[in-house]
């Protein structure tokens, strides 16, 4: 048989790979250009951040009225998103997350920047946890917006991607005499696992995601799973001072994201932590429906912890 069409791994509906090494995505894949949106007048741009990698952001900006000064400009808080997608699927250029990001920030009036990091397998992790930590530190930032008002979000893979990178920024600093500082951190329906009770497809799949790597924990890794024994430590030294926890009801991810919740709560951070639950709805409902009752309310809420203290 060719091994260019015998299917080695198969992971309906998201992708195949095969014998011949060969990659099929199933989904995800369709992009939109970035422009001026004319129903939000929110205008975006890519930009590569670092030739080397190829890695790239896309960057939205509200509409500003032209009698705002550019000192007024900078002080709008900064919103650093990394897309979901099971760390295999989906780009900055999605149009489900184009469309999500115009809305968010036409509403929020933030300066948002779309992390397109390098996807598994071809780019095992940790590929897309650095290109998510260099996208923080992107000069650029610093130069046109308030870099004290930092907020990472993310939805499932990206979730777990900003955990990480909060991590990895109380581990090395966002830069002495700088000024940055994440205020806070929004976790929507968190891709955490666990050796128990998740074994089976979910498990095998992360081993493509990081495939080649060195995690002798498996899905135990303190990047999978934060709250499993000896890893909850982490939690206390989160460089924010909020933390924004999303779950529905029906996502397979939610308990574990309930536990992630209850172990900052009970580690010893001096932030605030809340949660919010959706009842009724499955991983990723805001994204599926986005002008649903249910996710205009999860948006309003996300645009309320930007403001509050």
């Amino acid at each position: 048989m060719d091994p260019d069409s015998e299917i080695r791994v198969d992971f309906p509906p998201y992708l195949r790979i095969y014998k011949s090494g060969r990659l099929e995505r199933l989904i995800g894949t369709d992009t939109v250009p970035a422009g001026l949106d004319s129903a939000t007048g929110v205008n975006s741009k890519d930009i590569v951040i670092d030739a080397a990698t190829g890695v790239s952001v896309r960057l939205y900006l509200p509409d500003l009225t032209a009698d705002k000064t550019e000192q007024e400009k900078k002080k709008m808080p900064v919103l650093v998103y990394y897309h979901g997608g099971g760390f295999l699927l989906q780009s900055a250029a999605s149009p489900t997350y184009h469309s999500y990001l115009n809305s968010l920030v036409a509403k929020a009036r933030v300066l948002a920047v779309s992390v397109d990091y390098r996807l598994a397998p071809e780019h095992p992790l940790p590929a897309g946890y650095d290109d998510s930590w260099d996208a923080l530190k992107w000069p650029w930032l610093a130069e046109h917006s308030d870099m004290g008002r930092i907020f990472l979000a993310g939805d499932s893979a990206g979730a777990n991607i900003v955990h990480n990178t909060a991590v990895t920024a109380a581990l090395r600093g966002l830069g002495a005499g700088s000024g940055a500082q994440i205020e806070g951190i929004i976790l929507i329906h968190a891709y955490f696992w666990g050796k128990e009770p998740l074994r089976g497809k979910m498990e095998k799949m992360w081993e493509y995601v990081f495939a080649g790597t060195s995690t002798t924990e498996g899905t135990d890794d303190p990047r999978i799973n934060p709250v499993a024994a000896g890893n909850a430590a982490r939690l206390r030294e989160l460089p924010c001072k909020k933390a924004m926890v999303c779950v529905a009801e029906h996502d397979f991810f939610s308990e574990r994201a309930k536990a992630y919740y209850e172990a900052v709560k009970k580690s010893g951070w001096g932030g605030r932590a809340e949660l919010l639950e959706t009842e009724g709805e499955e991983h990723v409902f805001f994204l599926k429906d986005p002008r649903s009752e249910k996710a205009l309310a999860m948006m309003d809420r996300m645009i309320k912890f930007f403001g509050s203290d």
